[in-house]
C-alpha cells in the first residue's frame, strides 16, 4: 500500500507536468488564480455581463513570450 506522502508527491508531479506553462499567460494565470485576483475578475465580469478577456490574453501573452522547454 503506498503511503500518503508518496501518494501526494506522485499527484503533485503529474499535476505540476500536466500543467506546465506553455508562456508568460499561462504563469499571469496561475498567479492570478493563486491569489483570488481571478475569482474577482470573474464575479464582476459574471454582474456586468461582458467577457473580461482574460483567455484572450492569456493566447496573446503565450503567443508573444513563450517558454522554450
Amino acid at each position: 500500500m503506498q503511503s500518503l506522502y508518496g501518494a501526494i508527491a506522485n499527484y503533485k508531479l503529474y499535476y505540476m507536468e500536466e500543467k506546465k506553462s506553455k508562456g508568460l499567460g499561462d504563469t499571469v494565470a496561475k498567479i492570478t488564480k493563486a491569489t483570488g485576483i481571478k475569482k474577482v475578475v470573474d464575479t464582476v465580469a459574471k454582474a456586468t455581463g461582458k467577457d473580461c478577456g482574460c483567455n484572450k490574453r492569456q493566447d496573446t501573452l503565450n503567443r508573444l513570450f513563450p517558454y522554450n522547454n
